[in-house]
C-alpha cells in the first residue's frame, strides 16, 4: 500500500511539473506569436506603403510623361522649321531711299553690251494698266523695258520707255534664281511648221559658221502680286538672279 501511495505521489508530482512547464512555454510561444503577428502587420503596412508609393510614383511618371508629350510637342520641332514672322514690308518701304543718281541723256550705257550679240531686246517687257507708286515716284501706265543695274554697290531696276530711262527704282533684295525655275515656269513656244524650219536653219548656220553665232539672251520672268495695306511686290527674274521691288497701289 505504501508503494502505491508513493507511486501515485510521484505521478501527480510529475503531472504537475509537466503542466507547469507547459504553462511556462505557452506564454513564450504566445509572445513569439504575438511578436510575429506585429512584425507581419508592420511588414504588411510597409509593403502597402511601398506599393502605394510605387503606384503614386508610376502615376506621377505617367502624368509627367503625358504632360511632356503635350507641352513638349513644340520643343521637338526644330527652330528652323517653325513658322517665321511675315516680312515687314512697311518697314522695308520706309527704309528704302529714293534714288538720286541719274544717267546722261537718260541713256543706259550698258545696253549696248547687252544687245550687241542679240537680234532683239533681251529685256523683259512690263505693261502697266494703272499707276503704281514708290514714295515720290509715280510710274504711269504704259510699256516699260526693265533692266537691272548696279550703282555704288546697290542694285536698281531701270524702267525704260522708247530707249530712255524714265524711272529708277531701288532693289531691296537680290538672290539666286531657283534651279530649273525657267524650265518649270516658262512654257515651250508653239511654232508652225515654217517657223520650226526657220529656227532649225538658223541653228544650223550658227553651229557651222562662227561669225553668225549669237549668244543666248538671259532668260527672264516677272512676278507682280498684291500685299496687305495696299503694298505691291514685284520680282524680276533675270538670268541667274532675281530682284525684289516694293510699291504701293495707293499713294501715301
Amino acid at each position: 500500500m505504501r508503494k502505491l501511495f508513493v507511486t501515485l505521489f510521484l505521478l501527480l508530482s510529475f503531472a504537475l511539473q509537466v503542466k507547469a512547464e507547459e504553462a511556462n512555454i505557452n506564454p513564450e510561444v504566445n509572445a513569439n506569436s504575438n511578436a510575429e503577428t506585429v512584425t507581419n502587420a508592420e511588414t504588411n503596412a510597409e509593403a502597402n506603403v511601398n506599393t502605394d508609393n510605387k503606384a503614386n510614383a508610376d502615376q506621377n511618371a505617367n502624368t509627367e510623361t503625358e504632360e511632356d508629350a503635350e507641352t513638349g510637342a513644340d520643343s521637338d520641332i526644330p527652330a528652323n522649321t517653325k513658322t517665321k514672322a511675315d516680312t515687314d514690308y512697311q518697314e522695308i518701304y520706309r527704309q528704302l531711299p529714293v534714288p538720286t543718281h541719274s544717267y546722261v541723256h537718260g541713256i543706259d550705257p550698258g545696253e549696248y553690251y547687252d544687245t550687241k550679240d542679240t537680234a532683239w531686246s533681251p529685256y523683259p517687257l512690263l505693261r502697266l494698266t494703272s499707276p503704281i507708286f514708290f514714295k515720290t515716284i509715280t510710274i504711269e501706265p504704259g510699256y516699260y523695258l526693265l533692266t537691272p543695274r548696279q550703282h555704288e554697290d546697290k542694285w536698281y531696276i531701270l524702267f525704260k520707255e522708247e530707249g530712255k530711262i524714265k524711272y529708277i527704282i531701288p532693289v531691296y533684295k537680290r538672290d539666286t534664281t531657283p534651279y530649273r525655275f525657267y524650265e518649270e515656269n516658262l512654257p515651250e513656244p508653239k511654232m508652225t511648221w515654217s517657223q520650226r524650219r526657220h529656227i532649225n536653219f538658223l541653228k544650223f548656220v550658227g553651229k557651222h559658221f562662227k561669225k553668225s553665232k549669237r549668244k543666248p539672251i538671259p532668260q527672264n520672268y516677272l512676278e507682280l502680286f498684291d500685299l496687305d495695306n495696299n503694298f505691291m511686290s514685284m520680282v524680276l527674274y533675270w538670268g541667274d538672279h532675281r530682284y525684289y521691288m516694293i510699291f504701293r497701289a495707293v499713294q501715301l
